[in-house]
């Protein structure tokens, strides 16, 4: 590789066509710890990647015909307060019907949802508190969610809001894809969805209209099992 002057080995904004799941495993925060068979990150590609498109359980909840516009591994998206971006195991631009919707998507095997806001906020920085600041407006919350609800659906949600401004799509989306054969932790999927006075059905997704005027889907979806030997 040639560098021009005054150019660093640095990550830009283009984006190259993916040569199969192992080129997943290189966006991965860990990528000799976190790229594991039966684990949620190569499961999650190698589904994708069978798919050529959306995985049927994705496409399953929207309303319309389909069209998988492009996907991102590992998005990264800017949240203001602190100093780590929201990383997205999928964002996916997709068109169903003549709407089009940026979506995240959460990849789950029998992995937890990671830390409440309880315990998130349990030393709070000032950057912390301007986050959930952002993230409550973001979401039309005005007040922190209950101490029991999952900090990590709050802002992958929000990361799909930021990027339906940004691309001026119809509508955001936040799905979980779960491959765990229990429905390990939709209870706290449910939790979270309540917030929006939306119940939560497996495999269903249920559109929410913000107060700001924004429409946000969310839903769980279940994935095929044959991609956990993989």
């Amino acid at each position: 590789m040639v560098l021009l002057p005054g150019r660093s080995m640095k990550r830009t904004r283009i984006y190259v066509p993916s040569v199969g799941p192992a080129a997943w495993q290189q966006f991965l925060a860990e990528p000799e710890k976190q790229w594991r068979t039966g684990y949620s990150a190569k499961t999650l590609a190698h589904c994708w990647e069978h798919a050529d498109g959306l995985p049927l359980e994705i496409a399953a909840m929207f309303p319309a015909a389909t069209e998988l516009l492009f996907a991102i591994p590992e998005h990264k998206v800017p949240l203001l307060g602190g100093n780590r971006d929201s990383q997205n195991d999928v964002f996916a631009l997709i068109r169903h019907g003549d709407q089009t919707c940026a979506a995240t998507i959460e990849g789950k095997v029998n992995e937890p949802f990671g830390p409440t806001i309880g315990e998130w906020l349990s030393a709070p920085s000032d950057g912390k508190l301007a986050r959930m600041r952002h993230i409550c407006e973001l979401l039309g919350f005005d007040q922190t969610p209950p101490p029991n609800i999952r900090y990590q659906l709050l802002h992958r949600t929000a990361s799909a809001l930021i990027e339906a401004k940004r691309f001026k799509t119809d509508e955001a989306a936040m799905l979980v894809h779960s491959f765990s054969t229990t429905k390990m932790w939709f209870d706290d999927f449910a939790a979270f969805a309540s917030l929006f006075g939306s119940k939560a059905v497996p495999d269903v997704s249920a559109q929410i209209a913000l107060d700001n005027g924004a429409k946000l889907r969310l839903g769980w979806a279940t994935g095929n099992p044959a991609f956990l030997v993989i």
